[in-house]
Order: structure tokens, then sequence, then C-alpha cells
């Protein structure tokens, strides 16, 4: 979900609420502690220099029950980020604590925001020999070890 996505759903929403990948609400008492841009700038394991911006949205459920972050408010942090920081219309990325911190996509039911799983791969199969199994089948094979010594990548 990109942020445009996000405030226009936040000027129409009578309150906020992120639902976890396994279907529990982030308690209601949560806070957006950042919102910044991320860079990532990485050189795969075929040798690509690869370059990565996406927006980051940091949630953190702490004591204070008295206080609930409006759309507004969230909104006008938004756009105070965009202006300041220089945010283009990014992904977004959320990062939340529950035993460590996780990294998560973002969606949208019509009500509720949800934090989507996120899943790594190798970025240069074609170069590297990776073959990925059908995504029921967890299981990968390597035609050739990938960024082994007598790799074909690195």
């Amino acid at each position: 979900m990109k942020l445009s996505q996000v405030k226009t759903i936040l000027k129409n929403a009578p309150t906020i609420g992120f639902r976890l990948p396994d279907g529990k609400m982030v308690p209601n008492h949560f806070h957006v502690t950042e919102i910044g841009k991320v860079r990532k700038d990485f050189i795969d394991c075929g040798g690509t220099i690869r370059h990565e911006e996406k927006a980051n949205f940091q949630l953190w459920d702490s004591n204070d029950y008295d206080h609930r972050l409006h759309p507004e408010k969230l909104l006008y942090i938004i756009e105070l980020s965009e202006k300041i920081l220089k945010i283009d219309d990014l992904e977004i990325e959320v990062e939340y604590q529950a035993d460590t911190i996780g990294k998560f996509g973002l969606d949208f039911d019509g009500k509720t925001f949800l934090l989507t799983q996120k899943q790594t791969t190798c970025l240069a199969q074609d170069s590297c020999g990776n073959v990925i199994e059908q995504p029921n089948n967890d299981a990968t094979k390597m035609d050739e070890p990938c960024c082994a010594p007598d790799g074909n990548c690195c």
C-alpha cells in the first residue's frame, strides 16, 4: 500500500486499527512513534546493485491507555513527514514489536489496516541457479550453490 492510499483512507476513517497476520489486533492504545523514509542500497548475490526506498511506520503500544491516535492526527504526521523528509508516494513498510521487531507490508480491508507478512527471496535466481519450488512447497532447490566459493554468482 502506498502513502497516498493511506492518506485517502484516513480522511474518511472514524478510527484507526491495525490487525496482525495472525488475526490479533494491535492494542488500540498504540502510537506511531516514527514515520520515515528508509533507503537501502545493496548488492544481491548475483552482483547486481539495487536500491530500495520505502516509507516506514513504526507502531508501538505503551501503557498509555488514555490516549488514542485519531485519523486526523496520523494524517497530520504523515503530511509533515512528507514535507520535511521529502517523502514521495512510496510503498509503506510497518515495524511492530511483538516478541521481536517485525517488518510488515500494509493493506486495508475496508475497516482495518492489515499488517501483511513479508517474505525473503533470492533476487538473482537467473544468474545464481536457484530454482524456487511451487508456493505450496517450503523446499527450495539449488541447481548450483548460490554464493558458495564454487558457485556461479559470487
